[in-house]
């Protein structure tokens, strides 16, 4: 899957399940480095383009502008 096209407001899916449980997370900041929000413990995490394009499964839902 490739990062292009996310926007702030996305919510994605990644590949792997993060420790509260929940593998759905809430796109803050796209660019570099992206900002997202796990939608099950809120904990905010930074993550490196190249990592998340490995890293994410699919989008859930798109942001309409």
């Amino acid at each position: 899957m490739n990062t292009i096209g996310i926007k702030s407001g996305d919510i994605i899916k990644l590949k792997k399940i993060h420790p509260c449980g929940e593998d759905k997370w809430e796109v803050l900041r796209p660019g570099v480095d992206f900002k997202l929000k796990c939608l099950g413990c809120e904990r905010i995490v930074w993550v490196p383009r190249r990592k998340l394009d490995k890293r994410i499964k699919s989008i859930v839902e798109k942001k309409e502008d």
